[in-house]
This record gives C-alpha cells, sequence and structure tokens, in this order.
C-alpha cells in the first residue's frame, strides 16, 4: 500500500492498536451500520462467498476479521464443517459475536477467538478454507497477514477474500467518489459513537490494492490459482486462490 491509513490521526499507537480500539467502539451497531452503508448488498456479496466454500465440503474453516460473526454463524448452518473458528483483534466484536451463537446448537463447533491475524496461534496446514471479509485492509502489514493464511491453510485449500473496492468505469467511478466522501461520513456521524471510524474505512478502500494488484500480491506470497471478481459495478471484489 503507498499510504498508510490508520483511523485516529494523532493517536500515538500503531494502526493495529487503533483499528481494534475503533471495532471495539462500533461494535455494537456494527451490523445494521454495515446495512446502511452497503444498501444490503453486503448480504449477497457474502452468500456467494458462503457457496465458494460450501462447494469445497471443507471439515474445518476459518474466518478472520469475523467481526460480529456473520459469516461464521452462516458457516455453520450452510456448510458440513465439523469446526468453525472466528478470529478477530477486537474482543468488542466478538462479545456480540458470542451473544448471538449462546445457547443455540451451533455454539457446539463454532469458537470465536481474539488474536492478532498476522500473528495467527494455529498449527500450520490447520484448516481447509480461510476467509476474510472487509478485514483485509486493516492489517497493519498485508503481506505478513497473508503469510500466516498461507501458513496455516492446509495443501490445495481454498482462501476467499471479500473486500472494498474502487469502480473504473464511468458513471459508477464518479457515483462511488461521492458517496464515499459525501454521503458515508454523514451516516457514520449520525449512526456511530465513533465519528472517525467510518471515514477511516472509506479511506483505507480507497488505496487499498485491489483487483489485479491483490491478485500479484497474493501470487508473491505463494497461493496459486488466483482469480478475482468484481461485484455490483465494481464497489467490492472477491478473490479466491488455493495452497
Amino acid at each position: 500500500m503507498e499510504k498508510k491509513i490508520t483511523p485516529y490521526k494523532n493517536s500515538s499507537e500503531g494502526k493495529k492498536k487503533q483499528v481494534e480500539q475503533m471495532f471495539d467502539t462500533i461494535s455494537e451497531n456494527y451490523d445494521g451500520l454495515n446495512r446502511v452503508i452497503s444498501l444490503g448488498t453486503d448480504i449477497k456479496w457474502r452468500k456467494k462467498v458462503i457457496k465458494m466454500v460450501a462447494e469445497k465440503n471443507p471439515k474445518s474453516i476459518l474466518d478472520i476479521a469475523t467481526g460480529t460473526g456473520d459469516l461464521a454463524i452462516q458457516f455453520a448452518e450452510k456448510t458440513s464443517a465439523e469446526r468453525i473458528v472466528g478470529l478477530d483483534i477486537s474482543e468488542g466484536m466478538l462479545s456480540v459475536a458470542r451473544k448471538k451463537v449462546s445457547g443455540k446448537k451451533i455454539s457446539e463447533k463454532i469458537e470465536f477467538v481474539q488474536a492478532d491475524s498476522e500473528a495467527l496461534p494455529f498449527d500450520d496446514n490447520t484448516f481447509d478454507a480461510i476467509t476474510v471479509s472487509f478485514g483485509i485492509r486493516n492489517f497493519e502489514n498485508l503481506e505478513k497477514g497473508l503469510s500466516e493464511i498461507l501458513r496455516v491453510l492446509k495443501k490445495d485449500g481454498i482462501f476467499v477474500i471479500l473486500e472494498t473496492s474502487v469502480p473504473t468505469k464511468f458513471p459508477f467511478k464518479q457515483g462511488y467518489y461521492f458517496y464515499t466522501k459525501a454521503i458515508l461520513p454523514l451516516v457514520g456521524k449520525v449512526f456511530s459513537k465513533d465519528k472517525v471510524a467510518y471515514k477511516y474505512l472509506c479511506e483505507s478502500a480507497s488505496v487499498f490494492p485491489y483487483g489485479e494488484k491483490l491478485n500479484n500480491i497474493l501470487r508473491k506470497i505463494g497461493f496459486n490459482e488466483v482469480k478475482n471478481k468484481p461485484q455490483t459495478f465494481g464497489v467490492a471484489t472477491i478473490y479466491n486462490a488455493t495452497k
């Protein structure tokens, strides 16, 4: 990434600690805000991720940057996986996730773990499938995080990323910039306790490498069969790769 974007410009903390603080602060209303910000389309994108993973019939799935656990919960409900781990740096987010599964049968195969995505607490070749949805741009060191993912992914396992991207065609490109710079910060101010959080999320999306740039980084790390598919005029992209 050419430019390092952090949530709190005046903070002396590193990006990782700032991201943890930010998500702890917005955890309680994060799900609702996501629906508003993406106009509900994030639900459709996540369904595609679930389908891609389910087709591989994984026995174990790691969902990194799991947030409030939506994707991990859907993996438990819609795949045959016996073990699902949702990992996040924010304990605030994970506490919401744990409430969602408390008392439900799926809680027997879901585990929520607070940990650093750039120092995963798992042995080599542990998971059949690994996913990251709207979290990879929050890595402090992207290549280190991707190397850790490659390490804990089993041979022939699938890795899927869902991340924001920037439309390249007129008029979607112009509409995207207007929406992210003028509308989203207002939404964040109205709905969020942390006024800088959604400004950061927009800024970080605008400078994050997407499309072929991210494909090339994945190949450099050692992933195989790297592909990407833009979603909804390019405002998001799904990437998949294997080990």
